[in-house]
């Protein structure tokens, strides 16, 4: 960032201000490249986040430079916090809510909806301010929010650097889609070609965006196993993830049921403490609280219980751990779990019943296992980073 006094302060969203000053580029000589990225997340839960902040690291490992804003604090007039505040209270304690503004306002298919762009572009101001004081090369939105806004000012010719959304989901719903955005990232081939299908813009599948220490294990996870051990006895741990705000259906019935099973249930409630006190006196069942070595814990388990479909299952495929969905959040998890099944990258189990037989065959060593840890793997094809920069070049042409 500038140090020209006459340069307005920095916007409260921009979580990561980078160090050092690059002169603006002009003329034949710039460089094909992105060498400025700025790319665009929102604080609902972590995934968005998780995955902005691993893009930024790989910009900068690569020589550019990056910085990473919040669209939700771009929002004005606590806008971006109140959706925050009634999103978790939702998916928390009235699903159902959540499942209706979905089939309404984000469900695929030929039937008119409301869009989000009204809403996003309540933020534009903010973010071509940022866009001018960054002097971004390309903007990277990561929710499908940003995305809406960047393709409305792409459209407009008010944002003049191309816009390249990462899409984080299995599930392509209607808010991650508008045809001003210049490019597509996807977790998978299919929802590449959904894309392109759905606006006929350009979309590519690079896999989802995962750090590399998820895909081999590390020095955390000897420690893990151990605890897992004592604490088990022997028992085949299983990770059930509630993700970052410990949200899900009947999460005690389905750790009760794993213990009573002949499996260790480790489950991750984020920092949902009252679902954390509630499971603590659970007899057989492990609840570490907030965790912050992921990879670690991965690779120690045997299989993770997954409800939406997300960062917490893409890590697990990076960590060759199988995955079952078992009683998804409603809206997108829903679909993320569903498609991931119909690809073969986890199991759907729709019941008790269901759940304890995939347990059983993908927890012991076999081909079912390897098989699903194999496709687990394949998903993971080029890094986005390389194509987020190349971008520029692109939108050039």
């Amino acid at each position: 960032m500038s140090s020209d006094s006459s340069v307005p302060p920095p916007l409260p969203a921009a979580r990561e201000p980078v160090a050092g000053h690059t002169p603006a580029r002009a003329g034949p000589e710039a460089s094909p490249e992105a060498e400025r990225l700025l790319v665009v997340s929102a604080s609902m839960g972590a995934g968005h986040d998780t995955v902005a902040a691993e893009l930024a690291r790989r910009a900068r490992a690569a020589g550019k430079q990056v910085r990473v804003v919040d669209v939700l604090a771009l929002l004005p007039y606590g806008l971006g916090g109140g959706l925050r505040g009634f999103y978790r209270a939702a998916v928390r304690e009235a699903p159902w809510v959540y499942a209706g503004i979905y089939d309404f306002f984000l469900r695929p298919g030929p039937r008119p909806r409301p869009s989000g762009t009204p809403l996003a572009r309540l933020a534009g101001g903010r973010l071509m301010r940022l866009v001018r004081e960054w002097r971004a090369d390309v903007v990277v939105p990561v929710f499908h929010l940003a995305a809406q806004l960047t393709g409305h000012l792409r459209t407009r010719g008010v944002l003049q650097v191309p816009s390249a959304v990462v899409v984080v989901d299995f599930a392509v719903h209607r808010q991650w889609l508008h045809p001003g955005n210049d490019l597509h990232l996807c977790v998978s081939e299919e929802t590449a070609r959904e894309v392109r299908r759905g606006i006929g813009r350009p979309a590519e599948a690079t896999g989802p965006v995962v750090a590399p220490e998820f895909f081999s294990e590390g020095p955390g996870t000897a420690g893990w196993r151990s605890r897992l051990q004592r604490y088990g006895g022997g028992r085949p741990a299983v990770l059930v993830s509630a993700g970052a705000w410990g949200a899900g259906s009947q999460l005690s019935g389905t750790a009760r049921l794993l213990a009573a099973h002949g499996f260790l249930p480790v489950v991750l409630c984020g920092r949902n403490e009252r679902l954390r006190r509630a499971l603590s006196g659970t007899p057989g069942v492990l609840t570490p609280g907030w965790v912050t070595d992921m990879p670690g814990l991965l690779h120690a388990c045997a299989a993770l219980v997954d409800n939406a479909a997300g960062q917490t299952a893409v890590q697990a495929l990076a960590a060759g751990l199988p995955v079952i969905g078992h009683r998804p959040l409603p809206g997108h998890g829903a679909e993320g779990v569903r498609r991931m099944a119909d690809l073969g990258l986890c199991d759907l189990a729709p019941d008790e019943a269901a759940l304890l037989r995939s347990l059983t065959r993908l927890t012991e060593p076999g081909p079912h296992r390897e098989q699903r840890i194999t496709a687990g793997r394949a998903l993971f094809r080029e890094d986005a980073l390389s194509r987020l920069v190349r971008v520029r070049a692109a939108s050039r042409r």
